[in-house]
């Protein structure tokens, strides 16, 4: 079980482009997890979120905590090269969701100039390229899974 933990761990510390894509996509999603974690940033909070997606989306409220804790503490967490593979995954999925639920019936571009009744699905199509780059290829360059792997003895 230890060789899966590590092998789920193990990332190319000196991969520079996997800390790229970590930061990138921290700095992009964050703000959003912000938005509905606290209220930030124009955002409605916990309650004003979770009312929406379990009202207006149907969407459980389990499923709705976690694409919330996803939005913020997995931002977080890819940031930090921390569970950066799964993390990701997980990101890639909450993405994936939105553009079935909310986002596909806009068309792929964004509502740049305010004629579609929504927005498309091109910012979460990015998001969810540079989630897969980083579920193959680890956190890379400073993430702190390379550490904690690195504590796990392997017998």
């Amino acid at each position: 079980m230890k060789h899966y933990i590590k092998a789920f761990l193990n990332t190319d510390t000196s991969n520079v482009s996997a800390l790229i894509g970590r930061l990138t996509v921290a700095l992009v999603i964050l703000p959003h997890g912000l938005q509905k974690t606290f209220g930030w940033f124009g955002g409605y909070g916990l309650e004003g979120t979770l009312g929406f997606f379990t009202g207006a989306l149907g969407i459980p409220t389990l499923v709705a905590l976690l694409v919330i804790a996803a939005e913020s503490l997995g931002a977080i967490s890819i940031a930090l090269g921390f569970l950066t593979r799964f993390c990701a995954a997980s990101l890639a999925l909450v993405m994936a969701g939105a553009i079935s639920m909310a986002h596909w019936q806009h068309g792929f571009f964004m509502n740049w100039s305010g004629q579609q009744s929504g927005e498309g699905f091109e910012y979460h199509l990015l998001v969810i390229g540079l989630c897969l780059i980083l579920t193959i290829s680890g956190g890379g360059k400073y993430a702190i899974d390379n550490t904690v792997k690195e504590k796990i003895s392997c017998e």
